[in-house]
C-alpha cells in the first residue's frame, strides 16, 4: 500500500474475471484526471489490503476501492464512488446512492455471483501494456 501515490485511489479487482478486466479498461479510458491506480485482488497489494481490513473474500470478491484518506469502499458503494470520478455522464450514476445500500448490494452480489458464467474467466491476471504499467501495482 506504500506504493500508492498520494491523492490516488486504488481499485482492487478480480484479475481473472473478464467483466472486471473490461471494467478496468473502461475506467482507464475515462479517468481523465488520472485519479485511479489498479491492482488485482490476487496480487501482493490486494492481499495486503484484504488482510489489513480483515475481509472475508467469500463475501467480497470482485471490486474494492481504497484510498489512504477515505479507507475502503466495497461492492456497490465502490462502483458508485468510482463512477463519481469519471466525469459526465458517468458521474450521474451517483443518483443510485438514494437506493438503500442493502438493495444496491443485493443487485451487485447477484451480478458478481454470476460474472464468470455470463462473461467468462481468464486463466491468469491481465498483463497491462507498457503504456499502462505505471497505473498498476503488484
Amino acid at each position: 500500500m506504500s506504493q500508492l501515490p498520494k491523492h490516488k485511489q486504488l481499485i482492487l479487482f478480480d484479475g481473472v474475471c473478464n467483466l472486471c478486466n473490461s471494467s478496468v479498461n473502461y475506467v482507464i479510458k475515462h479517468d481523465k484526471n488520472d485519479v485511479f491506480r489498479f491492482a488485482p485482488l490476487q496480487g501482493e497489494t490486494g492481499i495486503a489490503i484484504i488482510e489489513k481490513f480483515n475481509l472475508d473474500t467469500s463475501q467480497t470478491d470482485s471490486i474494492l476501492l481504497y484510498s489512504e484518506d477515505k479507507g475502503l469502499k466495497i461492492k456497490s458503494s465502490a462502483a458508485l464512488a468510482i463512477a463519481s470520478k469519471l466525469g459526465f455522464p458517468r458521474n450521474l450514476l451517483t443518483i443510485f446512492y438514494i437506493i438503500p445500500t442493502f438493495i444496491r448490494n443485493w443487485v451487485y452480489d447477484y451480478i458478481a455471483k454470476n460474472r464468470y458464467k455470463w462473461y467468462g474467466k481468464k486463466n491468469a491476471c491481465m498483463i497491462p501494456t507498457p503504456e499502462l504499467k505505471e497505473k498498476f501495482l503488484n
